[in-house]
């Protein structure tokens, strides 16, 4: 029998048994199996028990119970209730019930309750153990699916997404509404206010949390590959297609599908979106079989829609379709109170995964994180709390360890100095730039006029970002798809290697 279920420590086993020559008679057994048992008189004592194990912690030392074998008939709390509040306050617990009666109705009921297993007394040793073997193998696995849980709490919980301003309080209490349901939700945001984030979190506090999450950013894939994307394709149904591939609803099924940057969704891909989210159903590209899927749809755009409609250049049944459930996500130089919040949430997890001791931020860097604009949002707050937590020599973030586009931030604009024409020292010459006022004119297309800043801009960014095309695309507030067309058209994409 497994005496170790977790690390070295011998698994730990509680008898509840109002006679207790019974009770002890059980201990004794589980000893010689090499295994810790504790007994009780009574399901109220039981509980006590378990509660002051709980509290003892993980780990070596630990009093935590793996495993509790209960008599059903007792005085007072019977075995069924404390299997009930067992299942309540101690879900990482196996139950083994007894019963000197072989009830047929108690054995049904108590495994309908979550008993890992039912004897009938007096008990005999061989179906004791084999019981106990399953009981152990289930409470390793309920025990492991807790740890996992409590993890995705504090990963895809509300409480990772920071902010008081009164905008995100609403916003907070909308998830906690239609997380339940399973209701179309669209997002609106600029990129980087945390769209993904509550997408996840919708999807955590739903009865599908334990199925699938599935996203999808639309503008990051070509027009041509993103129906085979979303809904998959068949061998053979284009150039390239040598084998069969599952597309992103299907793998979603049971679970949630998240799109991001529905807006740059083409019109013949919108009137697809449209028949999936009417009936549920879909075709793999050059396959004529239909296949049902049952997925939660979330959506995002970094662009009202609504304009998009008024433009024509998104389908007004569509839209009418996804706006079931709105979440206007406020971008953060318009909630700059939750500055501070955000950045010393992000610095007490760099702290943890560097292993540094970063307590906080001076007055005066604080307030520079406060004058920026923030073009890149709350990502960009992260990635620059991370580039400071990692280049601090201090327990204390000061300006020198800030990027310099937050430094720079009094010039005014929404590009960071870097990325912006002649900004920062050595700004590459006044030549053909719109601060170069006593640079003789000549007449041009203004195309061609535009095309050399525009260069200029798109290398200083992409070089501020490492040549990073997401960040380099989030920072200029355009999607990546155009972000690459530009480097292919300025030449750029050469230079990315």
């Amino acid at each position: 029998m497994s005496k170790q279920p977790t690390g070295k420590q011998k698994a730990r086993v509680l008898v509840v048994d109002d006679d207790p020559i019974v009770a002890d008679s059980l201990a004794q057994f589980l000893e010689r199996e090499g295994l810790s048992a504790a007994t009780c008189a009574s399901a109220e004592e039981a509980l006590d028990a378990l509660r002051e194990g709980a509290e003892s912690g993980a780990g070596k030392g630990s009093r935590a119970f793996n495993v509790v074998i209960s008599d059903v008939s007792m005085p007072g709390m019977d075995g069924l209730a404390l299997l009930r509040a067992i299942g309540e306050k101690h879900p990482e617990v196996a139950v083994v019930m007894l019963t000197g009666y072989g009830a047929i109705e108690s054995a049904v009921e108590a495994v309908r309750m979550g008993a890992s297993d039912y004897l009938t007394k007096p008990v005999v040793d061989a179906e004791l153990r084999i019981a106990l073997e399953r009981a152990l193998r289930n409470q390793a696995l309920m025990a492991e699916n807790h740890t996992l849980r409590r993890q995705l709490d504090t990963r895809y919980g509300l409480d990772n997404i920071v902010g008081s301003d009164h905008r995100m309080l609403k916003i907070y209490e909308l998830i906690e509404a239609v997380a339940p349901s399973k209701t179309t939700v669209l997002m609106n945001g600029e990129s980087g206010t945390g769209k993904s984030l509550i997408a996840r979190a919708i999807h955590h506090r739903s009865s599908r949390a334990d199925k699938p999450f599935v996203e999808l950013a639309c503008g990051s894939i070509p027009e041509t590959l993103l129906e085979s994307e979303l809904f998959g394709h068949v061998k053979g149904a284009f150039t390239g297609a040598h084998a069969d591939k599952q597309g992103r609803f299907l793998a979603a099924d049971g679970g949630t599908i998240f799109l991001d940057e529905i807006n740059s969704a083409s019109p013949a891909m919108q009137l697809k979106l449209l028949r999936v989210l009417q009936e549920r159903k879909f075709e793999p590209v050059g396959s004529n079989e239909t296949i049902e899927v049952d997925v939660r749809v979330v959506l995002a755009s970094n662009h009202p829609l609504e304009d998009l409609v008024s433009k024509g250049a998104f389908r007004q049944d569509l839209y009418y379709r996804i706006n079931v459930v709105r979440i206007d996500l406020p971008p953060l130089r318009e909630r700059t109170s939750d500055i501070p919040h955000l950045a010393e949430h992000f610095l007490r997890i760099q702290s943890a995964e560097l292993g540094k001791q970063l307590v906080g931020f001076t007055p005066e860097a604080m307030e520079a994180l406060r004058r920026y604009a923030f073009p890149g949002n709350v990502r960009e707050l992260e990635n620059i709390v991370e580039r400071a937590a990692v280049l601090s020599t201090k327990p204390t973030i000061t300006v020198d360890d800030l990027a310099q586009q937050v430094l720079d931030n009094s010039t005014g604009g929404m590009l960071p100095a870097h990325a912006r024409v002649g900004g920062g020292s050595g700004g590459g010459g006044n030549s053909g730039g719109a601060d170069a006022p006593d640079t003789p004119w000549e007449p041009m297309p203004l195309e061609e006029a535009l095309r050399d800043p525009e260069k200029r801009i798109l290398l200083k960014a992409l070089r501020a970002n490492d040549w990073n095309r997401q960040s380099t695309a989030d920072q200029l507030r355009i999607n990546r798809t155009t972000l690459y067309k530009k480097m292919k058209s300025l030449g750029l994409d050469k230079l990315a290697g």
